[in-house]
């Protein structure tokens, strides 16, 4: 039998190309000794200065727990889907985002949840509301929100005391005037001013059972009214002071009833 040396040759060489380009493959994307092992983890926090909830340590802590905090563990092992879900569960989170880098970094972005109004109601509840109507716990937070008070359940202030704050955070001049929503008995609505030392009756916010109706309707109510006050204290608190009534209702359409402010007898003259 004759041995065909050329193809046989051939067919050798080939062999040991495919091994070699294999071999070089894989040793270029091994990554190396230290890479294999997580040596940094990177945690962003969107608007950690703004609204404060949550800070990193806060964050590694809770990892720390579930024994999931990535550094110095095998990246291997790293598991991106299950530190989202453990932090998601952390009420004040609203989104996270994991994700592994090839240089041995685990990355970790966070978004808050972002309060909209406080609620400390006269039943006892102390707890904020997002920007989504949902409840938020209590806790160490001290931005300048609008703080809600009086006669508020959880269903009034998800369904009104919610849409009222953002209405009232819209607006530039409103959210820096309004500091208090007290909600009276009977679910009457007053607001109280930063500036001048008197309480503003709004009314009655409007009844509705369905979402989208409701919130258009409390926005058609608080304009109408937010700018009936605006003109009065452009041509009327201007005019006679800011302290002259401790009391202005606007509850009634095309008409504003004041409370003069009583006068201190005492007071020296």
């Amino acid at each position: 039998m004759k041995v065909n040396w050329k193809k046989t040759v051939t067919m050798v060489v080939d062999v040991l190309l495919a091994v070699y380009l294999v071999l070089a493959f894989t040793a270029f994307n091994k990554p190396d000794a230290k890479a294999a092992m997580c040596q940094k983890v990177q945690i962003d926090i969107q608007d950690e200065n703004t609204n404060g909830f949550i800070s990193a340590a806060d964050i590694r802590a809770r990892l720390d727990a579930n024994q999931l905090y990535p550094l110095n563990k095998p990246m291997m092992g790293v598991q991106g889907r299950l530190i989202e879900e453990t932090l998601k569960r952390s009420p004040f989170v609203k989104t996270v985002d994991c994700y592994k880098t090839q240089d041995g970094c685990v990355n970790i972005n966070v978004t808050q949840r972002m309060p909209i109004v406080r609620i400390k109601a006269a039943n006892g509840d102390d707890y904020y509301l997002d920007d989504n109507n949902q409840v938020m716990p209590n806790s160490h937070y001290s931005a300048d929100l609008i703080i809600a008070t009086g006669h508020i359940s959880k269903a009034f202030a998800q369904n009104y005391i919610a849409p009222l704050a953002k209405l009232l955070m819209g607006n530039e001049l409103w959210e820096n005037q309004v500091e208090q929503i007290n909600v009276l008995p009977d679910k009457g609505v007053e607001i109280v001013p930063r500036v001048g030392q008197h309480v503003v009756m709004l009314g009655y916010l409007p009844q509705v059972a369905n979402n989208k109706e409701r919130y258009e309707r409390i926005a058609s109510f608080v304009e109408t009214k937010l700018n009936r006050l605006e003109k009065f204290y452009k041509y009327g608190l201007s005019q006679v002071g800011w302290n002259k009534y401790s009391y202005i209702n606007l509850e009634f359409d095309n008409q504003i009833i004041c409370k003069k402010k009583k006068e201190n007898k005492n007071k020296p003259e």
